[in-house]
């Protein structure tokens, strides 16, 4: 289990990437991972307001699970935005890259989570 407290992306997205590929996961995998846990970090940032979220992730055989916990209690919602909306379907982006994800509410804030399988 690895976990790690930072406001940088790209030092995120190097983390799991790292991981990903001392563990053997195909690269589209591994991209999918990366831009889903982009998603969950931006969200954090701009709808609950949190500097720097926290950032789990735990490889368990051939399942990635990924957390990104904030400090905001509101839970977030996928919606259906306009056809030109510029923004509103960071949870759709996340649930097409990923096998499952969901809220795990908290005394203060909120867990937003995905898994991953691997096809190895």
């Amino acid at each position: 289990m690895c976990s790690f407290n930072t406001p940088s992306l790209a030092l995120s997205r190097q983390a799991l990437r790292d991981g990903l590929t001392r563990a053997g996961w195909d690269p589209d995998t591994i991209l999918n991972a990366e831009l889903a846990l982009v998603e969950l970090i931006v969200n954090a940032w701009r709808h609950a307001h949190t500097v720097a979220p926290v950032v789990f992730y735990t490889l368990s055989g051939n399942t990635l699970r990924v957390s990104v916990s904030d400090e905001s209690p509101a839970l977030p919602e996928q919606r259906t935005p306009a056809e030109l909306a510029e923004s509103g379907r960071g949870l759709q982006l996340v649930s097409g890259l990923t096998d499952r994800w969901g809220v795990e509410p908290q005394q203060r804030g909120k867990n937003v989570w995905y898994e991953l399988d691997s096809a190895a």
